[in-house]
């Protein structure tokens, strides 16, 4: 209730007699109006991702509530970001956040949602701004004609001025979204400007193996307070490593942690990066197939370890899931396989080369091999437009051939990357000159892992010099908690305290990040 001393102060007072005559001015009309433009931005089997950009066409105001219904009453938001989001029934309301309720006369705000649908996802068709129907118009209300209220004595008001309530200071705005890529010469470009974009930030473990071991999701918080803490560093890139069964919800998988409980899960977090302008680098870590051959990781079948090659019975599915769940978000990098060896099995180099693009029947591997040229074309039948990128042989140290079997792209949207480590064999300039800097004259190059295993970060720095030198960007791994002499791991605690380790990275981001 507005304090009636407020009220007297702020109209013109005539006093006659004892009687108060009071002539209030006419109350300023409110234009009011909105538009809304509301997308489906990917879709899966039961879950999709919507996006809500709310344009205000009439007077700012200082904080709003969009409201609409979902056609149906199977459809539902699991979670959602730029906006406070609640549902009942078949009604949702979004609210503003404490940093972006302020909208300007033609300001557009957005708000993203993680969402799931049985039988059909229709598009909601109205929308409410305040209480407002958006209409892609404006309207202004009839002014109000002034009143002459009853001349009553006015009572004595309080003595006591009223409180004001305490002021919260609003918190940080997360930065802009991250933008759309595409490859042009051999740069990474922001589609919409066309200016050169490096990948610095770091690798972020768990999504590869929680699963499959029936541990959760991912290992530690992957909200926005973790990222927030990944900010503080100038983290612009986060790799994200996933397990091929566990998106596919295959029997190996723990229910609670497999199908569309894990494909949601990725969905939220990977939208969640590019909410706050970072770019994410989705990429298939762990997968089946049963290799026992040279430096075999496991003699399981199962995706509980690293093996050679991507394989023909689940990579292609499981492609087609991720790139249907992320296409027509160019923010989102498409990473095929983490490391492959086919070498190691094959023998030689140049047998490993040919299973690396064509796949088939590899001879050491025991399983029918997806090769990088099939993937490629699996990505590219769902209309995804993603950059791609693909490592080399070696866990990808090796680039040596990488032009010469380079995979066809008809949207030429390919990029390569390489992980370097202070005891892979190519850890020396020479090698990085001839094997990496050669590449990158040719297709954009990123160091998408670097690290070393002795809790120092002298053989970081060394890299890092070199890749500056070269305008190549890198990833440190990992953003774990773990003893960064066999992580090796970049912090020892979530809110980004770093290791004598990552403190190299850090200090390095902190003058090549933006």
């Amino acid at each position: 209730m507005r304090p009636r001393s407020l009220c007297l102060a702020a109209a013109g007072l005539l006093v006659a007699g004892g009687t108060l005559a009071v002539t209030l001015s006419p109350a300023s009309a409110a234009t009011t109006g909105c538009s809304v433009a509301y997308q489906v931005i990917g879709s899966w089997q039961g879950g999709f991702q919507g996006d809500i950009a709310i344009t205000n066409l009439g007077d700012p105001v200082s904080s709003w509530s969009l409201g609409f219904d979902f056609p149906t009453t199977t459809q539902t938001v699991i979670q959602g970001w730029g906006g406070r989001f609640s549902q009942s029934g078949a009604h949702v309301t979004v609210g503003n956040e404490s940093w972006n309720g302020s909208l300007g006369t033609g300001a557009t705000v957005s708000a993203g949602f993680i969402g799931s649908w049985s039988g059909s996802n229709p598009v909601p068709t109205s929308f409410t701004l305040n209480g407002v129907a958006c209409t892609g118009g404006t309207t202004t209300p009839p002014t109000t004609p002034p009143t002459t209220p009853p001349t009553t004595p006015p009572t004595t008001p309080p003595t006591t001025p009223p409180t004001t309530p305490p002021t919260t200071p609003p918190t940080t705005p997360p930065a802009g979204a991250a933008p759309a890529l595409k490859v042009s010469g051999n740069k990474l470009v922001d589609k919409a400007g066309g200016a050169t974009v490096k990948l610095y930030g770091i690798n972020r473990s768990g999504g590869e193996f929680a699963c499959i071991q029936g541990n959760g999701f991912w290992d530690g918080p992957m909200d926005q307070a973790s990222i927030n803490a990944m900010r503080t560093w100038k983290v612009r890139a986060v790799r994200v490593p996933l397990n091929e069964e566990c998106w596919l919800g295959t029997a190996d998988v723990p229910a609670a942690y497999g199908g569309a409980a894990y494909q949601n899960q990725v969905m939220t977090y990977v939208n969640l990066l590019v909410q706050n302008g970072i770019t994410p680098i989705v990429e298939m870590h762990w997968n089946y197939g049963l290799y026992t051959g040279n430096s075999a990781g496991c003699s399981d079948v199962k995706a509980t370890c690293q093996k050679p090659m991507p394989d023909a019975q689940y990579a292609p599915s499981f492609w087609t899931g991720v790139a249907t769940a992320f296409k027509g978000n160019d923010a989102v990098i498409l990473d095929l396989f983490n490391e492959p060896y086919p070498e190691r099995a094959t023998g030689d180099e140049t047998s490993g080369w040919k299973c690396w693009r064509d796949g088939g029947t590899c001879a050491g591997i025991g399983y029918q091999v997806a090769g990088f040229q099939s993937l490629v074309d699996t990505v590219r039948a769902t209309g995804a437009t993603n950059v791609i990128m693909i490592g080399g042989l070696a866990y990808s140290n090796n680039l040596s051939q990488w032009l010469a079997y380079q995979p066809a792209d008809p949207l030429n949207n390919l990029s390569a990357f390489a992980h370097i480590y202070n005891f892979n064999s190519c850890a020396n300039t020479s090698c990085w000159d001839s094997q990496i800097g050669s590449t990158a004259q040719t297709v954009p190059v990123t160091l998408t892992e670097i690290g070393e295993n002795d809790c120092a970060h002298g053989f970081v720095d060394s890299l890092m010099n070199w890749a500056d030198a070269h305008d190549i960007g890198y990833l440190g791994w990992t953003w774990n908690t773990w003893d960064c002499s066999s992580g090796p791991s970049l912090i020892s605690n979530f809110d980004g305290t770093a290791t004598a380790y990552g403190q190299g990275l850090k200090n390095r981001l902190a003058t090549v990040s933006h």
